[in-house]
């Protein structure tokens, strides 16, 4: 057994050394540089005492962040800017770690799951501690949560809020007239660092403590004392460690040892390593495991027009035909390719000489010259474009937040008139889940005694933003819902596209089409903290699969920086999302030269 963790965890700091490389780009780090960070003083936890799921999420969010900071934080810019007053320092670090985290929750989303769950796990975690005024809180620990909340948008519990709040107008008053500034220059660390240095110098906070600061140097005749200060550290080490050992026993039901699998997890991490022989040699037990939905009861297929009041809907598309002007030359024109590639074709579809249909007025001259003449009727030929039918299925996922969701909405609108021009029907779907976190399915799931491997634990919200049959002009306000505060949330992939290609194939059209835009793979927090955790894209990739082989339903994909090709044969990446028009244009243009061949 104990070779066998042993092994495990030889495994893990292998994976876990391999990703440090591949996003710091720092290819000359071994395995023995990363048990030396596992157990320095940055704050690593060490891989030899993982002991609960606990140490597990830390472990794999501070490896990532300890190689984001090497990736984008230059130590020397750092230094350069370093606050003068030495008690702005702690949160000058603070705001500089939320800098290079936030570059790369934007360049990964696996990076942003692990940051986010660790920073979740350590806010509930803290156990409610009397608090009855700002001297209870430590400054550095108020900040770091202003950060979380204001900057990485991590929601508080009511024992972070209340600590917060001590410190919170302080903060505000500093900080928040330049949020704008600060996020629109991450990229830039010296002129994020030297205004968050400049702002935190300015901080009327500081003012009393440099005092009372200097009074203490004077006190000692300039002589620092560094036993006192490794007497406060070790004090407040042991004070961390004991919060950890009394949370233990009572950690929060998302992450219940139990149900927590660590061979699980590391192969999780280790799957990009895995070839295909490797795979192969799985059981089949964990291959041919059934995709398991724990209740359906809470899921909601609804109209996207009784999301929200007339009068706001109308707001949304406003603010969404504003958000088109940038765009719209661009894409009208690659729209109007397609038209045209697609009215060419119309230009060539009349059957002549027929017995019935339309008049052919070209061939009355016959019937002047010589009455007996019959008549000379002619009709247009079923061409396979117009009868076809186009569902472009939207992730509606809080990873789509901002530009994403922004220019997918345009693009689905502008092909929705352009494709309706040429008689092509086009239907308009969006994929979210009710909640975070799970919802009702999981507050049932937990009065129900928590069965272990649940499936799929989230209320599903399905939304049909344009059926096949309503005209644009009757669904444009629909589509600026998209851009509904607070809509986006979870994506469960799999049974989104189960649930299009169902709508599809009910339709009489003889060709149909689906356009699936997503920015990555399906995460649903809820279902993957009780299920394995490739339990969705399992799902996914077997729901695609059967589409690709077994159905006359054409399905094609384009990522939104991210690779999707491992779950659709047919798949784009694009890492500009203004990008997204072109290639929905030319992807569609594409199938209709073409037509696909039915097994």
């Amino acid at each position: 057994m104990n070779s066998k963790i042993s092994s495990l965890k030889e495994k893990m700091r292998q994976a876990l050394t391999s990703t440090m490389k591949v996003i710091s780009e720092d290819f000359k780090l071994k395995n023995e540089d990363s048990k030396k960070t596992s157990s320095n003083n940055s704050g690593i936890a060490a891989i030899d005492a993982l002991s609960s799921p606990q140490d597990f999420i830390r472990l794999r969010a501070e490896f990532d962040s300890k190689a984001l900071e090497k990736k984008f934080s230059n130590p020397d810019i750092f230094k350069n800017n370093l606050p003068k007053n030495s008690s702005c320092r702690s949160l000058y670090t603070i705001a500089e770690k939320t800098r290079y985290e936030l570059l790369g929750c934007q360049m990964l989303k696996g990076i942003e799951k692990n940051l986010n769950e660790n920073y979740f796990q350590k806010i509930n975690l803290k156990k409610d501690q009397k608090i009855n005024s700002r001297e209870d809180i430590q400054v550095t620990e108020a900040f770091e949560l202003y950060m979380l909340k204001n900057f990485q948008k991590i929601q508080l519990n009511s024992i972070s809020e209340k600590k917060l709040s001590y410190w919170e107008k302080d903060f505000d008053k500093s900080v928040k007239k330049h949020f704008d500034f600060l996020k629109n220059n991450l990229e830039n660390q010296n002129i994020y660092s030297s205004k968050f240095s400049e702002i935190l110098q300015e901080m009327d906070i500081f003012d009393t403590e440099e005092i009372e600061e200097n009074k203490e140097e004077n006190s000692e005749d300039g002589k620092e004392n560094p036993s006192n200060e490794d007497d406060k550290s070790e004090q407040e080490d042991k004070k961390e460690q004991s919060a950890k050992d009394d949370t233990e026993s009572s950690i929060d039901s998302d992450y219940d040892i139990d149900e927590f699998n660590l061979d699980d997890q590391l192969s999780e991490i280790d799957q990009n390593e895995q070839n295909s022989e490797q795979i192969v040699q799985k059981s089949s037990k964990e291959l041919n495991l059934d995709y398991k939905i724990f209740t359906n009861e809470f899921d909601e297929i609804i109209k996207a027009e009784n999301l929200e009041s007339t009068e706001e809907s109308f707001k949304l598309r406003k603010n969404l035909d504003q958000q088109l002007i940038g765009f719209h030359d661009i894409i009208t024109k690659l729209a109007n390719k397609l038209q045209r590639q697609l009215l060419a074709k119309q230009n060539r579809s009349w059957n002549f000489d027929l017995e019935e249909g339309l008049l052919d007025s070209s061939k009355l001259t016959r019937i002047i010259m010589d009455p007996y003449n019959s008549l000379s009727f002619k009709k247009e030929k079923d061409l396979d474009f117009k009868d076809t039918i186009v569902t472009l299925l939207i992730d509606n996922s809080g990873s789509m937040r901002g530009r994403p969701i922004t220019i997918a909405a345009i693009c689905a609108d502008i092909l929705s008139r352009t494709l309706e021009r040429c008689s092509v029907k086009v239907e308009i779907l969006g994929f979210t889940t009710k909640n975070w976190k799970g919802g009702q399915s999981r507050e049932k799931w937990n009065k129900n005694n928590k069965p272990k491997n649940p499936g799929r634990l989230n209320d599903l919200r399905h939304i049909i933003y344009k059926s096949g049959d309503t005209h644009w002009r009757q669904a444009k306000n629909n589509l600026g819902l998209m851009l509904k505060e607070g809509l986006l949330k979870e994506n469960i992939d799999g049974e989104a596209i189960a649930w299009a290609y169902n709508r599809l194939k009910k339709r009489r059209e003889e060709r149909k089409i689906l356009m699936v835009i997503s920015d990555g793979a399906p995460v649903d927090d809820s279902t993957l903290s009780v299920n394995s955790g490739d339990f969705l894209e399992k799902h996914l990739k077997k729901i695609v699969k059967f589409i690709e082989e077994k159905s006359e339903i054409e399905i094609l994909a384009i990522g939104i920086g991210h690779d999707v090709s491992r779950y659709y044969n047919k798949a784009i990446k694009i890492t500009d999302v203004n990008e997204l028009g072109d290639v929905m244009v030319s992807q569609l243009s594409s199938l209709f030269e073409t037509k696909k061949k039915y097994h």
